[in-house]
């Protein structure tokens, strides 16, 4: 009787490794591990701001000689240089010498509301800049309120700076048309 219980152990003993090792064979057929390299290569954004005078001559670096008043032309465009669409915004910077003034103080410009939306101090514009595009204008005459320089104005330079953000539009959603809800938009 001993040797039919060695038996019966020794049946429980193979029966349990071939289930084991049948188990470990399932499992190494049904996973695996692997390693893979991803490269994921960004586009960078390039545009150009143009600023031009009615003429279509380039607005002069060194800029203009003004009197309060007067009505100076300057058409600010952005141009796409890359090879990938974007959305963009457009903030202007207003400034005597190096202090920074508030828009009202001492300028008036006649923004192109038709194609592009101002919102938090920026104008963004209402499309998306696709590769060797330039955007209609954001201005094109920019006034010199009279009523608002004075003589502490005088021999004085008044700077109007424009600056522009580009942010990605391919695989970048926007919701009611309105692409300043885009992602990606730098804090300022």
């Amino acid at each position: 009787m001993l040797g039919k219980v060695k038996i019966k152990i020794a049946v429980v003993a193979i029966i349990s490794a071939l289930v084991t090792l049948m188990g470990q064979a399932t499992l190494a057929y049904y996973s695996t591990v692997g390693k893979a390299t991803n490269v994921v290569t960004s586009g960078s954004i390039q545009f150009i701001i143009h600023e031009m005078t009615d003429q279509g001559t380039e607005f002069p670096e060194e800029g203009v000689y003004i009197v309060p008043g007067d009505v100076v032309s300057k058409k600010v465009s952005i141009e796409n240089i890359c090879e990938h669409p974007f959305y963009l915004r457009v903030k202007m910077v207003y400034g005597i010498e190096s202090t920074e003034l508030s828009s009202d103080e001492c300028f008036k410009l006649n923004i192109n509301e038709q194609d592009w939306v101002l919102h938090d101090g920026w104008y963004y514009y209402n499309g998306i800049v696709e590769p060797g595009i330039t955007t209609p204008d954001v201005f094109s005459h920019v006034e010199i309120v009279g009523s608002k320089v004075d003589n502490s104005y005088l021999g004085k330079t008044l700077t109007l700076t424009v600056k522009a953000q580009a942010v990605q539009s391919e695989n970048n959603p926007i919701s009611d048309g309105n692409t300043y809800t885009a992602s990606g938009w730098p804090a300022e």
